[in-house]
């Protein structure tokens, strides 16, 4: 009796050529005239996390509607691609609130720790949400030089940005040392 069943490389070669497909099918969604089509596609491209996807996740950074730029910044990041290191460097000093946070998120993601300095500047940023995002990215990035710049904002008149330093500040301290301010 013949065996009847596909062989694992065929379907694993298949599935492969349909993320392939869909990953197409999304980059090209980021360029469509409705918004939420572009939003959508830049999440769902970082859910994906296929490295393919980043020069038009870059270039979605520049999408004149924020609600596409800030998911395209923390898609980079969840992707993990080092070619998103400068673009999301210079979204965090974008003019728009939520481009930062989400240039923020990305780096926190991407694990690039040469994103210490830039994010210790957004610590400084006018808006709350800006500076509880940098905060949390130095937690996950875990540099120690960062400690006194959060340190600083322990006492920021947001709740949000100071429960973050907080947790940030903990994440930075060696096991059995505390996050004492």
């Amino acid at each position: 009796m013949p065996d009847t069943q596909v062989p694992d490389r065929v379907k694993i070669e298949a599935e492969e050529a349909m993320r392939r497909k869909r990953v197409r099918g999304l980059v090209g969604l980021l360029k469509s005239p409705y918004l939420d089509d572009r939003w959508k596609a830049a999440e769902k491209l970082g859910v994906i996390g296929d490295g393919s996807a980043v020069p038009a996740l870059i270039e979605a950074l520049s999408d004149p509607f924020v609600e596409v730029s800030w998911i395209a910044a923390k898609s980079l990041g969840e992707i993990g691609d080092g070619r998103a290191f400068e673009p999301l460097i210079q979204a965090l000093r974008s003019p728009e609130k939520w481009l930062r946070i989400g240039a923020a998120i990305g780096l926190g993601r991407l694990g690039d720790r040469r994103a210490v300095p830039a994010l210790i500047e957004a610590l400084k940023d006018e808006k709350a949400l800006v500076r509880k995002h940098a905060a949390w990215a130095l937690g996950v990035l875990g540099d120690p030089s960062a400690a006194e710049p959060l340190r600083a904002l322990v006492n920021d008149p947001d709740r949000r940005v100071r429960e973050e330093v907080l947790l940030a500040l903990k994440k930075l301290s060696p096991p059995g040392e505390g996050n004492s301010p």
